[in-house]
Order: C-alpha cells, then structure tokens, then sequence
C-alpha cells in the first residue's frame, strides 16, 4: 500500500513538473516573440532615419544611431535564438488550437519584416487569394514562429532587388497550403534530405551567413507535425527555393 501511494505521488510530482515547465515554455516564447517583433518595429523606424528617409542627418547623429541599429539587429538575432532554442528543448509542448485566420496572421508577420526587406531591397509580395480562405485550427503563436523563420531565412539568403512570393491555396478537404519561394542561393541537392535535422545547416547557407544554430528548420517541423500538418521544400540546389506548408482546417 505504502508503495503505491509512493508511486502515484511519483507521479504527481513528475505531472506537476512537466506542467511547470510547459509553462515556463510557453511564457519565454510569448515574450521572446513580443520583445523580437517591438524591436523589429524599432529597428524599421531607425533603418529609415539612416538611411536618409526623413532628410540628411548631421554626421555624429547618424553615427550613434547607426551603432543604436547594430546593437537592435543583434538583439533581434538573439531573441530569435532563444525562440528557436526554446521550441528545440521542448516539442511535446500542448497546443492551444483555435480556429484562425492565416491571412491576417500572414500579414502581420510580413509587416514584422518590413524593415528588414527594406533595408536589403528585396519585395515581399502577397497577392490577395482569388478565393475565400477558410480558417485554419492552429496555435497561432506557433504558426507565426513557423512563418517568421521561413520568411527570416528567404530574406537572408536572397540578394538586393529578389522577390519573396507567398501564396495560399485552400485545398478543399485537405486544408490550406502556404508556400514560401524566394530566388535566393537554393538548397544543394545532395544536402536536401538532411535539411530538417537538428542542428544542420547547408554548405552554402554557412557561406553566406555565418552564424545560425541550425535549429530553425528542425523547429518548425516539429511544430508543423504538431499542428498535424505537413511542411516540404522544393529547389534546384542552385538558385530559389520554395517551401510548402499545409496546415489542417477547423471544422
């Protein structure tokens, strides 16, 4: 008897713990994504008076705000870090899914980039849907972590004056698609089956871009299948990449 009282309060205790920590999860996820997308707006505001937006600024003032614009972008990155590396540590988080509408969360998170695609010269298009998209069931925190890497990752690795197209389709019974394609430096073909693991990173992507954790794209995997949807790329290995997601509809 002694034993089994021991065990269920085993298991009480570990249920408590589990609990404690999905909270503290989701609580460093929330404000991760509040800091990163204030600073974003911050960062867009700074990037304009820099660069001459608002009329020639005196040399000193435009040099501390140039520093001012350094230490954003780096808190920026540092917050998408620990955005990235928060959902990695725990991808059996419950879900809060409620009916949602991907067009208005789409457009927040493109308004998100603004500045960021602004100051590289590359054009986010997003043509409005020729047809009524249906809500989808998501946790919208999460798919807006799925949405801002991938859009995060085409500007990164796209040059001044490329495109990012986005599209949704609504899929009758198979949910609504999302794709994301840029004309950036692709995917290598012979590294497209490992582009989902964690911590890896393509060959030229590290040429590009130094630093990356290499978690991103297993983040958003994880998050998608937790949404009980699919996420898949296509790309010639040499320029342009595109990136599929469908996500289940609410009924």
């Amino acid at each position: 008897m002694f034993s089994f009282n021991k065990n269920n309060k085993n298991i009480s205790g570990e249920k408590d713990l589990k609990e404690a920590l999905n909270l503290r999860s989701e609580t460093i996820s929330i404000i991760a994504h509040q800091l990163r997308t204030r600073l974003s707006a911050t960062k867009w505001v700074l990037a304009m008076f820099v660069g001459g937006d608002y009329g020639k600024l005196p040399q000193e003032q435009e040099v501390m705000l140039k520093k001012a614009l350094e230490a954003l972008e780096d808190s920026i990155k540092l917050s998408s870090e620990l955005i990235s590396i928060n959902h990695a540590e725990d991808v059996t988080l419950n879900y809060d899914l409620k009916p949602i509408d991907i067009v208005k969360t789409l457009d927040d998170v493109i308004f998100d980039f603004s500045g960021e695609s602004h100051k590289k010269n590359i054009s986010i298009v997003f043509p409005r849907p020729t047809q009524d998209i249906p809500k989808i069931l998501a946790d919208e925190e999460k798919i807006r972590v799925v949405l801002q890497n991938i859009i995060e990752n085409a500007i990164k690795y796209s040059d001044s004056n490329d495109q990012i197209i986005i599209s949704l389709v609504h899929k009758e019974n198979d949910g609504v698609e999302i794709s994301i394609h840029d004309s950036g430096i692709g995917i290598p073909k012979e590294e497209q089956a490992h582009i989902f693991e964690k911590f890896y990173r393509a060959s030229n992507a590290k040429q590009k871009e130094e630093t990356g954790s290499g978690l991103g794209l297993y983040t958003i995997r994880k998050i998608v299948e937790g949404h009980h949807g699919k996420i898949w790329f296509t790309s010639d290995g040499q320029q342009g990449t595109t990136f599929y997601i469908n996500i289940p509809l609410a009924k």
